[in-house]
């Protein structure tokens, strides 16, 4: 009986325990190995699913009085500061903060204790060499060459409206040009985009394969299938650049708290965070012991902006920004 009354009771506890949700932004590969190695490790049960940022955080949005994820993994700071904003996050300060750099702690305290920055990605331009030599074109080495007319239908870019990335983009662009002169630049640029996709990772693939010849983007994008020896170089505009902390965060009324914190400590130690496969780089890490590759260093070189994250992440400045690209540059004439 005693026995019956133990294995009864086990029972009951593990079908009282529900497997972790995960959305996650990043990268599929470096999503999926990440909730892999983490279930590995913990024996904790995953569900995940990848979607851009946009995305989430409409989806957070709409399920915010009955929550159905826990953790929101990866993606720009933007979405996750605007879904801060409107109390779609759940506090949480993790005793491995001590060990993040600096700007990961910036984040966590503007965000209020709910947003922690856990690798840095720097915005630039890639393009398929193959295709420049074909067309005997000078690479593009600033963001003013991109609307140049020999450029026409040869640009990809991303939606600011379900990418986090195409709004960093944006919001970088109206940081360093003004307001104004940004959306000119916009409108100009219209002319040579070839398509705008829902998420900002696809120029990945796009360039690699000779489907697009230029990617606007993170530059970090590019650096896996420069490991395998695809024809693609990477620019660090002349200008300068902006550049977004990717985050993470806990949902507010998540259903499996205490494993949904347990998945945020582990994210921020240097297992979690270096980097085995160089072929799925993502970005500088922000934990500051774990590795990361020459290739993701040389980021550093490139001339940022002092990137407004208060403003930019705000829901009003966001929300302004967007349904002006939306009205003045995604329906303006090409």
């Amino acid at each position: 009986m005693k026995r019956l009354i133990a294995a009864t009771f086990l029972l009951l506890c593990t079908a009282a325990r529900a497997d972790l949700n995960i959305l996650c932004s990043s990268e599929a590969d470096w999503c999926e190995s990440k909730a892999r190695e983490f279930s590995v490790q913990t024996g904790i049960k995953v569900n995940l699913a990848r979607k851009a940022t946009g995305e989430v955080f409409a989806q957070l949005k709409a399920e915010a009085a009955n929550p159905k994820t826990d953790v929101w993994y990866g993606g720009t700071h933007d979405p996750h500061l605007q879904a801060a904003n409107e109390g779609l996050l759940q506090p949480y300060v993790s005793t491995n903060m001590k060990d993040q750099y600096a700007w990961s702690a910036d984040l966590l305290e503007k965000s209020g204790n709910q947003v922690a920055g856990i690798y840095r990605i720097t915005l630039g331009f890639g393009y398929n060499r193959d295709l420049l030599a074909k067309k005997k074109l000078t690479a593009p080495a600033c963001w003013s060459d991109l609307v140049k007319p020999e450029f026409k239908g040869d640009v990809e870019t991303s939606n600011p409206a379900t990418s986090g990335t195409a709004y960093t983009i944006l919001a970088t662009l109206v940081q360093m040009m003004g307001e104004d002169k940004a959306f000119d630049y916009l409108r100009a640029l219209n002319k040579n985009v070839n398509r705008y996709t829902t998420s900002g990772t696809a120029q990945r693939q796009s360039v690699s394969r000779g489907e697009s010849m230029i990617g606007v983007t993170f530059l970090d994008e590019f650096i896996p299938e420069q490991y395998v020896n695809a024809p693609v170089e990477i620019v660090l505009p002349c200008e300068g650049t902006g550049y977004s902390v990717g985050a993470m965060s806990i949902v507010k009324g998540a259903r499996n708290l205490d494993d949904a914190k347990k998945f945020y400590d582990w994210a921020l130690t240097a297992e979690a965070q270096t980097i085995r496969d160089q072929t799925k780089v993502i970005a500088i890490p922000s934990n500051k012991t774990a590795y990361a590759p020459e290739r993701v260093k040389a980021l550093e070189k490139a001339k940022l902006i002092n990137y407004d994250f208060v403003k930019y992440g705000s829901s009003a400045e966001r929300k302004h920004l967007i349904e002006k690209w939306d009205r003045e540059v995604k329906s303006a004439p090409r």
